[in-house]
């Protein structure tokens, strides 16, 4: 292939994005990385929402370097919602917008072999044990892995898959897996739970890619319970990073897209989007094309949640306590301005104009309800039903009174 033919064609790795800055600094190493693999082609990323440089910017920089044919993968674990509708939107309308230009869209990262032998690697070094060396089994440890935890039973399956692969491959003594986000079992309430299995030592691993706000929200609660048994070792894994063997995978990824592979077997995600959004299965908001998933919980209330949120704990409040709780709608911004005088004025601020669906389970007794009053930011609150939120109003008077633990 000629330099010119060469010069023609750009990677480009989409990913969500996240208020936390050092999540947004390390995902520019996988473009490092994967652009070590790819010397003579452009390598650009860019997330949905919240971080620089969106994907528009990323693709714009593609095109301006002369990129005719993008190579786009998504930066995510397993296919939820931004894998699957999302980002395949924003690359869509961008592609319609740009006459002569090719954007293919390649598969999420998945369960192939790079990941699981990653996040092997992770674990055997938070045990202090060589990765090339490891033990025959480690039937004295209790394995935990942390799922991210969303709206989509399959995503929240693939990481029950995992834990079992993990287990088998590593020879743990039990192993189960709890989840940081809308599902359940909630961090917190299944470590308490799994603690009673008796093991004296439990190696919590986060299956995520980088840091952010949830994976703050583990250590907070491992810590917590660390503090509360002294006499069980609790050891956090590292998160992915750019590990080696993720680059790997990513650039399975784009070698799949390279190669045509993506034209056979099963449907494409590219190709599922463009089918259901035809059938009217898909609701895209083309007005705001750095989306925001109705079930994470860690981008804000929308505006509707908001005022529903905010009239029923008023309306608790002024019955119960003879003062209101507040929630602004301004950006979001989670320095946490609260004041914890009688009056309480919690200033919780919120920038996104759509309204949340809510998760099934969201109800489920060791689910994102634990959560509420153990000093974990409120965001998720709008999911909550009035019913839940009736049960629950005496840890929602305490809640956001100490800095939670997402954002220390």
């Amino acid at each position: 292939m000629s330099n010119k033919e060469q010069a023609k064609k750009g990677i480009m790795i989409c990913g969500h994005g996240s208020r936390d800055k050092d999540a947004e600094r390390e995902f520019g190493l996988v473009a490092k990385g994967l652009k070590a693999r790819y010397p003579d082609l452009p390598v650009e990323y860019g997330f949905l929402e919240f971080s620089a440089p969106n994907i528009h910017m990323g693709l714009d920089s593609l095109v301006n370097q002369g990129v005719e044919e993008i190579y786009a993968v998504p930066g995510m674990l397993f296919a939820a919602t931004h894998a699957k509708n999302d980002i395949p939107s924003v690359l869509t309308t961008y592609e319609e917008k740009h006459p002569g230009l090719k954007v293919t869209y390649g598969r999420e990262l998945g369960l192939q072999d790079d990941m699981i032998e990653a996040f092997q690697a992770r674990i055997y070094e938070s045990l202090g044990l060589d990765p090339e060396n490891p033990p025959e089994n480690l039937y004295d440890t209790l394995l935990v892995v942390v799922g991210r935890g969303t709206s989509d039973t399959s995503a929240n399956a693939e990481a029950a898959k995992l834990t079992r692969i993990v287990n088998e491959n590593m020879g743990f003594g039990w192993a189960d897996t709890v989840y940081s986000g809308v599902t359940y079992p909630s961090v917190g309430v299944g470590l308490e739970k799994l603690m009673k299995l008796g093991f004296k030592r439990i190696v919590v691993a986060p299956y995520f890619l980088f840091t952010g706000r949830l994976i703050k929200r583990i250590q907070g609660y491992v810590n917590k319970v660390a503090e509360a048994n002294p006499e069980v070792e609790l050891i956090q894994t590292h998160y992915l990073s750019d590990h080696s063997r993720v680059i790997d995978a990513f650039q399975n990824r784009v070698e799949e897209i390279m190669q045509g592979e993506l034209q056979t077997g099963e449907e494409t995600l590219m190709n599922s989007f463009k089918r259901r959004l035809a059938a009217g299965e898909v609701d895209v908001h083309h007005h705001h094309a750095e989306f925001v998933d109705p079930q994470d919980d860690t981008q804000g209330l929308s505006e509707f949640d908001t005022k529903h949120f905010t009239n029923l704990v008023q309306a608790l409040d002024h019955a119960d306590h003879g003062h209101s709780l507040v929630l602004k709608h301004h950006d979001h911004s989670h320095g946490h301005g609260h004041s914890h005088s009688h009056g309480h004025s919690h200033s919780h601020s919120h920038d996104h104009g759509h309204s949340h669906g809510v998760y099934k389970h969201i109800g489920h007794p060791m689910g994102p309800r634990t959560m509420i009053g153990e000093g974990i930011c409120c965001c998720f609150m709008g999911q909550f039903t009035d019913e839940i939120l009736e049960e629950e109003k005496d840890k929602i008077d305490g809640d956001c009174t100490k800095t939670a633990f997402a954002h220390r």
